[in-house]
């Protein structure tokens, strides 16, 4: 009988098995959905036509491969993760499942994106999709975070891609008017991704990351802001001046423009947490009207 017991304790409970949602997790949804609806866009305003089932597939991948850099961050930022409360419930730290697990999913997901976007689209746009992964996870995840207070400028290019790989799945090219709609969402990351870094400051502190506000303060934190958000206006602009969408856009543009300036000196003024994260909020919103508005109002000049 107490070898019996013996051996039963012995027996370490099995850890639960990953479920769906966790996999889903893995992928950002949230972070993925912006980046389709820019790439869908981008595909959109490009000259040319792609069949329908050929622009899904181009779409997917797109989906796939932002999906799969996720998946390989939160296997590299796993330790971080643990100790912020934002990140702490995601799948690894939570002991849902294991890091290799995580990491061979993400890794799968990437090269699965690639040789499809490859071999069902061009080539073109697969350079371009390597170029994005291997941009978030090399340059921003593994080499700036954590080095770094200007990680998320520089890494902030990786979000950026999305128009330009779809402006190449119809083109096999590249030209002006998506690189314009790359710099919108290039100059439109630091303001937007700082605003929630001084929300969670704290977080950021307690793991180490060396993100604007730990390290230069939130005064200057907030001078970057709006900074950034000043550059961003005539970036916004530059699609109407030259042509390649109309004045619904140009007008629209410079009222969330406004807008965007407005919330970035309400942080100066503030200095809270709830004006920093009505600015995140607001920016989210931003970039999504944008973008619609240059699906809407595009002009023959886009061609």
């Amino acid at each position: 009988m107490t070898d019996l017991a013996n051996d039963t304790a012995s027996v370490a409970p099995a850890a639960p098995a990953a479920g769906v949602g966790d996999f889903v997790q893995l992928l950002k949804p949230r972070v993925m959905s912006l980046v389709v609806f820019t790439g869908l866009v981008g595909m959109a305003v490009a000259p040319g036509h792609l069949h329908p089932f050929l622009a899904g597939v181009a779409i997917l991948c797109i989906a796939v491969a932002a999906g799969a850099a996720g998946a390989i961050n939160m296997w590299y930022d796993r330790d971080i993760d643990a100790v912020m409360q934002r990140t702490s419930g995601r799948p690894i730290p939570a002991g849902r499942m294991p890091a290799e697990e995580a990491l061979a999913f993400g890794v799968a997901l990437a090269l699965a994106s690639v040789v499809v976007m490859a071999l069902a689209v061009n080539f073109a746009a697969a350079a371009l999709l390597v170029l994005t992964i291997a941009f978030y996870v090399f340059v921003y995840t593994i080499w700036l975070k954590r080095r770094t207070p200007q990680n998320i400028v520089i890494g902030g290019a990786a979000g950026a891609f999305p128009p330009m790989i779809g402006w190449a799945a119809v083109t096999g090219d590249v030209a002006l008017f998506p690189v314009l709609l790359f710099a919108i969402i290039f100059f439109w990351t630091p303001p937007h991704f700082w605003a929630l870094a001084l929300y969670r400051s704290g977080d950021y502190g307690r793991a180490g990351v060396p993100m604007l506000p730990n390290v230069a303060g939130a005064r200057e934190t907030q001078r970057q802001m709006l900074l950034y958000t000043l550059v961003l206006v005539p970036v916004t602009l530059a699609p109407w001046a030259l042509g390649f969408v109309g004045p619904v856009y140009g007008a629209a543009a410079a009222v969330l423009d406004g807008l965007f300036v407005l919330a970035a000196l309400r942080v100066m003024r503030d200095g809270g947490d709830r004006s920093a994260m009505q600015m995140f909020a607001y920016s989210i919103l931003y970039l999504f009207l944008l973008f619609a508005l240059v699906l809407v109002d595009r002009t023959p000049a886009a061609a």
